[in-house]
């Protein structure tokens, strides 16, 4: 009888370990630009979060946040470049078609709410062409300028 208990005490809580995995990743497979939501989100764990959070909240200092906030550059002029060009995006080891996967699944995952109702998700060759000029010392810059275009695009500054 212990041993049952025992199984059913370890079991269970797999079980529903593995059923709510499953479930994330039937919610997940209907992001558009994204073909492998589990890879992207196992991606965004390895390479991403360690500096902007598991959340996306980022900090106010060397890792802006991306909650609420990354897909309004994709309504500003050079927003869209701006998200294939930071350095987190155009160093990052991983192959072309990976990291538009990562992409599209990061602008979804942390601001749908922002996200055009015309937007084209990214793909391998339009990162592969945008992470070949990376931004360096001007990506404060850069990013301030786009913030402040978003007052005109979405009635409010962050």
């Amino acid at each position: 009888m212990k041993l049952g208990r025992l199984t059913l005490l370890v079991a269970l809580p797999l079980g529903l370990a593995l059923a709510a995995g499953a479930a994330v990743r039937a919610d997940e497979a209907a992001i558009p630009g994204v073909r492998d939501a589990y890879q992207a989100r196992t991606d965004y764990q390895l390479k991403c979060q360690g500096c902007h959070r598991p959340d996306g909240s980022g900090d106010d200092h060397s890792n802006p946040p991306m909650r609420g906030i990354v897909a309004r550059f994709l309504s500003v002029p050079g927003g869209r470049e701006f998200i294939g060009r930071v350095p987190g995006v155009a160093t990052v080891d991983l192959p072309d078609d990976r990291l538009a996967n990562l992409v599209n699944w990061t602008i979804y995952r942390f601001d749908p709410a922002h996200v055009p109702g015309n937007f084209q998700p990214y793909t391998a060759e339009e990162i592969g062409r945008l992470r070949q000029n990376p931004l360096r010392l001007e990506r404060a810059a850069t990013r301030a300028r786009l913030v402040a275009g978003f007052a005109k695009t979405h009635g409010a500054q962050q």
